[in-house]
């Protein structure tokens, strides 16, 4: 009776959650598509603009080519592709773990050091198993060459190009995990990207498991001195999967129906079902959501060199209209005879310099935005801006004192209010000067934000993340790359 009434529920939870998932990366994958089309039309009509010199017409190019890859990247989105790159020193089966999960012998193999050469990439699109209405997920599965073969320099980066294309890394290792395999395994983890580490040739080491393995990393991790600096262990258990993806043939013993009795070499079955599932359920639980967060990692370095670039085309008019706020606020600031209400007027130049900025590299930015930004570059220039204020504050004390004195001593009180006045509005022209190239900045580090901001949205994939998924794990990483940054406006 339990049982009958339990099983409608026990099936409707997994697919409810199924679909929950689902959701969330349909959510993940379309915010990520509005934020590159965002970025894509704001700069676009930079490549409208007439230039003459040399360098302007250089800068524009490289507007151009930043818009590509944007585009590149969006496209990519479209294509459902999850891209895994294999790593791992010579001979150590990463060929033939590609060829066990796509059941075909598609890459050489052979006892030959190092008979992968260059990358090659293969695609495998398993066959669906989920419930739900999520579309299947191909996956292109990079082959690379061996992390320590010769031109170690020229391999190794290569490896960090590949790496930081892919949406998920594999590293394959055989026996115990040695120190160079521990160092690759450290520097492809600084990539950011999900990893897992496939123990390969479990047929030769029957007395290794996920544990023995993760004391082995955890010993060299306690060596390398990194333990002592706070730094976390490189991988989790659950990071771990173990595979004989070519497993060494056994000889068995024949009986023929005419009494002869043979011994033959049999080549047993790949066992490379761990790491199968291991990447279906990365699929079917994140798969999007990692195609989304990797495009908005690089579209986050994309769109900051196009900014860079796009702020640089407009220098001179922005110098210029620097300079006049500058002037404007001296000339404020100065002629207020009273103390508060001159550094009001101040700091609404300021904002007013801000804004106007901002539209003159066509970034959108409200009131209250500028307002933000305004806190946070005094906040990060307290030493001289605070000193513009309290000086000012001082200055205009003695401005309103003189200024009051003048109806009782015109001569030396107006002395006195003109050195004044002179003093204030070079401070105030000067804290004019350092919050304009100080918004320059913030307005180039700050068109990754907004509400469909490349590291907005990515920050809120890294918090959506669920404690079981691989995304999870990279909170604290990617966190750090994040941190402080969307205060900015």
């Amino acid at each position: 009776m339990s049982l009958t009434s339990d099983s409608p529920a026990n099936d409707q939870a997994p697919a409810s959650q199924e679909t929950a998932e689902f959701n969330f990366q349909t959510s993940h994958l379309n915010r990520t598509r509005s934020s590159l089309k965002r970025a894509i039309a704001r700069y676009t009509p930079k490549l409208r603009l007439s230039f003459r010199s040399s360098d302007e017409l250089q800068r524009q190019a490289e507007v151009k080519a930043g818009l590509d890859e944007l585009s590149t990247l969006l496209k990519k989105l479209d294509s459902s592709v999850l891209r895994v790159a294999v790593f791992g020193l010579v001979s150590r089966g990463k060929s033939a773990v590609l060829n066990g999960l796509v059941g075909e012998k598609l890459l050489q193999t052979g006892p030959l050091h190092g008979v992968t050469q260059w990358p090659r990439s293969i695609y495998w699109t398993p066959e669906a198993e989920s419930s739900d209405d999520s579309p299947a997920m191909q996956f292109e599965l990079i082959d690379t060459p061996g992390l320590d073969e010769i031109e170690g320099q020229e391999r190794a980066e290569m490896a960090q190009a590949i790496a930081q294309q892919a949406d998920l890394i594999l590293f394959v290792v055989a026996g115990d995990i040695t120190r160079t395999e521990y160092r690759a395994l450290r520097e492809l983890r600084q990539t950011q990207k999900p990893l897992l580490l496939v123990f390969n040739k479990i047929d030769l080491y029957p007395d290794r498991d996920r544990q023995a393995i993760h004391e082995n990393l955890q010993a060299l991790w306690r060596q390398s001195g990194e333990s002592l600096s706070g730094a976390s262990p490189l991988l989790s258990t659950e990071d771990i999967v173990m595979v004989a993806a070519e497993p060494a043939p056994l000889q068995v013993r024949v009986e023929w129906p005419d009494g002869r009795v043979t011994d033959e070499w049999e080549s047993p079955p790949a066992q490379i079902d761990e790491l199968k599932q291991a990447l279906l359920d990365i699929a079917q639980r994140e798969g999007q959501s990692l195609l989304a967060l990797n495009a908005l990692r690089q579209a986050t370095e994309v769109e900051g060199a196009i900014a860079r670039n796009a702020l640089d085309l407009h220098r001179a008019e922005a110098e210029d209209l620097i300079w006049r706020f500058a002037k404007y606020k001296g000339l404020i600031v100065a002629l207020n005879p009273i103390a508060i209400l001159d550094l009001a007027g101040g700091a609404f130049a300021d904002l007013v310099m801000i804004r106007s900025l901002a539209r003159l590299y066509d970034l959108p930015m409200t009131g209250y935005e500028a307002s933000r930004l305004w806190r946070a570059i005094m906040f990060s220039s307290g030493a001289v801006l605070l000193s513009e204020m309290g000086s000012g504050l001082l200055l205009g004390m003695g401005k309103s004192a003189a200024a009051a004195a003048s109806f009782f001593d015109s001569a030396s009180s107006l002395m006195v209010y003109a050195g004044t006045m002179t003093a204030q509005a070079a401070a105030a022209g000067y804290g004019a000067y350092t919050v304009g190239q100080a918004a320059r900045v913030y307005l180039e580090q700050g068109c990754t934000w907004g509400p469909q901001g490349v590291n907005t949205v990515m920050k809120d994939i890294l918090t959506q993340a669920t404690p079981d998924s691989t995304i999870y794990r990279l909170r604290e990483e990617l966190g750090e790359i994040l941190k402080g940054e969307s205060d900015i406006v």
